[in-house]
């Protein structure tokens, strides 16, 4: 049987190994012995503390815990990478900022808010990023596709949920994006259409 300090160094180089971010079961499957779930996120909170102060973090996010770089040095690892991070418009980012807030929403819904028609390129580079998906169609006219957010999208972001999301009226301000009242949003009907996605443990 492991000891704390050994199940720490396994969790370590198995969360330091993966591409990905690994959920709570994930790293279960790691050890031979049955660890409960209260013991390996406390010993999880603990590697996050002895990470604390480096140039990497510890973080536990929508899809996992993975080890990632802390922000304030992110641009000097994009400094070893030849491909320039991609750029979104102002358009394709408005369009995220309203499915991020008021999923699940139809492109006509995007539009009413936005004012103006939502480019089939502005859903199609938000889908390619892996950042929103179809997770229903709504019960009206030409069933029309219900947009909602991933866990990819809240990974990128930093974030284990949409709760955590900054206010709107924060990113209002940047996008210049009137933040309306949910009386004011044209009336959902009724939907068929999975929850958002949870994070995960």
């Amino acid at each position: 049987m492991l000891n704390p300090s050994e199940v720490k160094n396994v969790l370590e180089t198995a969360l330091l190994a993966a591409q990905d971010p690994l959920t709570l079961a994930q790293l279960r499957r790691v050890f031979d012995e049955d660890l409960g779930a209260d013991t390996l996120r406390r010993l999880l909170d603990e590697l996050r503390d002895d990470w604390r102060g480096r140039g990497v973090e510890l973080v536990n996010l929508a899809s996992g815990w993975r080890f990632q770089t802390r922000p304030q040095f992110q641009q000097y690892i994009e400094r070893l990478s030849h491909d320039k991070p991609p750029r979104y418009s102002r358009a394709v980012m408005e369009t995220l900022a309203i499915i991020a807030y008021r999923q699940p929403v139809t492109r006509g819904d995007i539009e009413d808010i936005r004012g103006v028609t939502v480019s089939a390129n502005a859903i199609k580079s938000l889908e390619a990023r892996g950042w929103i998906d179809t997770v229903g169609y709504r019960d009206a006219p030409g069933r029309p596709a219900l947009y909602a957010t991933t866990k990819s999208f809240l990974d990128d972001l930093g974030l284990r949920s949409l709760q955590e999301l900054p206010p709107l009226d924060q990113i209002s301000s940047t996008l210049d994006l009137a933040p309306q009242r949910p009386q004011d949003l044209p009336p959902s009907a009724p939907a068929e259409v999975s929850s958002p996605p949870e994070a995960a443990e």
